[in-house]
């Protein structure tokens, strides 16, 4: 039985901090909630992500304090959102399109949730693969 997005989110409490927020706020937030990334709110409202990539890649590589760094700074904008009746299947096809693991679920740009990679083991992922491996096959089909 495929499951949507609002079964995988049910009993999530959601990780959020605001955009003047630092890096570092945001790694042991991260860490003490067990999660890859967090969501970035203003007046309720989403308007970034901040991931273990955005760390990586935005802050360490660049030399940038994360004590004096604040998430606004760093952040990925122009997130890519979910709303809660979806297939949690619609997410993976999506995120894995985009090449990212998070995807922020709102309801009136308001987040409710977070689904990732992680949240997808299961049938979902069965049934993803199979697409996946089924889209290949006809990618290779029609060169």
């Amino acid at each position: 039985m495929l499951r949507t997005v609002q079964e995988v989110i049910r009993n999530q409490t959601i990780t959020t901090l605001s955009p003047q927020a630092t890096v570092r706020t945001a790694a042991r937030t991260m860490a003490a909630s067990n999660v890859g990334a967090v969501m970035v709110v203003e007046g309720g409202k989403l308007i970034g992500i901040f991931t273990e990539r955005d760390a990586l890649v935005r802050v360490l590589a660049q030399s940038l304090n994360p004590d004096r760094t604040q998430l606004g700074a760093v952040m990925t904008r122009n997130v890519e959102t979910i709303t809660p009746e979806r297939l949690v299947v619609n997410a993976l096809h999506r995120m894995h399109d985009g090449g990212f693991r998070h995807m922020p679920v709102v309801e009136a740009g308001t987040p409710i949730g977070m689904v990732s990679m992680r949240d997808a083991l299961g049938s979902e992922l069965i049934q993803f693969e199979g697409e996946l491996g089924f889209k290949e096959t006809l990618a290779e089909t029609m060169w």
